[in-house]
């Protein structure tokens, strides 16, 4: 390979990089993962702390994928556009108000932990030297579940009546 070679070869390159891995100013205002001003608005308390534990399979014992959420919105009838999973469960707590509606996500949620749990009972069984790794994902996964049940418990209503400005 000569020097003409080689000088091509690297020019070549450049406009492939240029053209394809370059991150341009405008292209990030297209990027619907860079977020808007909904994202930046104040959550409740609790949405902070399920994001960092139900988003975490370290935690939580299970994967939630992007479509995982998507669907879960779409079943208590809420639509959320796809973006980073953390800014779609910050979106679909964003704004909540009543027992009634975490129950609604968090039965969701449940259904989507529990499809989870069968699969590693039947991965477990299947492959039996593998079974107490899948039963420590089962075991972490249960305690999410209690988890969200906790956060349910401890949810106080916000009535529009108990708002100060409006005494």
């Amino acid at each position: 390979m000569n020097q003409d070679d080689l000088s091509d070869l690297r020019a070549e390159f450049d406009k492939f990089v240029k053209d394809s891995c370059s991150v341009d100013p405008e292209d990030l205002k297209n990027n619907p993962d860079v977020g808007d001003k909904e994202d930046e608005e104040p959550v409740p308390q609790f949405v902070d702390a399920l994001t960092s534990k139900l988003l975490a399979p370290a935690i939580s014992g299970v994967y939630l994928s992007r479509l995982d959420i998507k669907r879960i919105a779409e079943a208590i009838e809420e639509s959320l556009p796809i973006k980073e999973r953390i800014k779609m469960i910050r979106s679909l707590f964003r704004h909540t108000n009543s027992k009634k509606y975490l129950e609604d996500a968090f039965g969701e949620i449940n259904k989507h932990i529990n499809g989870r749990i069968l699969l590693y009972q039947e991965l477990g069984e299947a492959f039996g030297k593998s079974k107490p790794i899948f039963d420590e994902h089962i075991n972490k996964a249960e305690k999410t579940m209690k988890m969200l049940t906790q956060i349910i418990e401890d949810f106080e209503e916000i009535e529009p009546s108990s708002d100060p400005l409006f005494i």
